[in-house]
């Protein structure tokens, strides 16, 4: 597992940006933060991916240069996970990518929460390496069912789960529950879930907060 706030860093600052309430009604600033730290998660998880060395000509002379052996396809929850897979896409910016509608049916208790799945627009991902994107990362359970739903496309070789906030129950869930090969890669780990699931000190509702209010 891969936490970027466990070391100080630049992303520290677009983290605060996320959370502080002084600074969230700024829907444009909102949405750039967790793009900008969909990069920097993707920079660091770019390093865990397989490379192959091949020839280039530069203006005075021949040499060699490393570069991704299969670019990894990138699955985003939609609507919340939008500005933060674009960060992604910025960086891994010949990816195929996918589309999942996957959400929480009513505000209940933590261990109640029920989720509905209502789109899938995915390419095949046999063999492949994934990144699914989801910025909350609270109960797992929309992401145990998004990658029940994708295995309709195949069985892919590792899938990387990217979320800029985390609860323990989260963790917790996806290493009971899921049985492919996976990594985290989160922003922070927060402290708990309240009784209505959500991320406690969290952010509040990243897709209100990046597109609107949803009735």
């Amino acid at each position: 597992m891969f936490v970027l706030t466990d070391h100080n860093s630049i992303a520290n600052q677009y983290m605060e940006g996320l959370r502080d309430i002084s600074q969230q009604n700024d829907r444009l600033k909102f949405r750039r933060n967790m793009e900008r730290l969909g990069e920097i998660i993707a920079y660091e998880l770019s390093k865990s991916l397989d490379y192959s060395s091949h020839a280039i000509t530069t203006p005075l002379a021949e040499t060699t240069s490393n570069k991704l052996s299969d670019s990894p396809v990138i699955i985003s929850i939609l609507r919340a996970a939008i500005p933060f897979y674009q960060g992604f896409l910025n960086y891994f910016d010949q990816a195929d990518s996918g589309f999942i509608g996957a959400y929480r049916k009513a505000e209940t208790s933590g261990t109640e929460v029920e989720i509905d799945f209502s789109y899938l627009a995915a390419p095949n991902i046999e063999g492949k390496e994934i990144i699914l994107v989801d910025p909350m990362l609270a109960t797992g359970k929309s992401l145990i069912t998004s990658v029940g739903q994708l295995l309709k496309n195949g069985t892919p070789k590792k899938i990387h789960i990217a979320a800029v906030i985390a609860a323990p129950e989260g963790i917790h869930h996806l290493k009971e529950r899921l049985g492919l090969p996976y990594q985290l890669w989160l922003g922070a780990v927060d402290e708990k879930l309240n009784e209505k699931a959500y991320i406690v000190p969290g952010l509040g509702d990243a897709g209100d907060l990046s597109f609107g209010p949803k009735h």
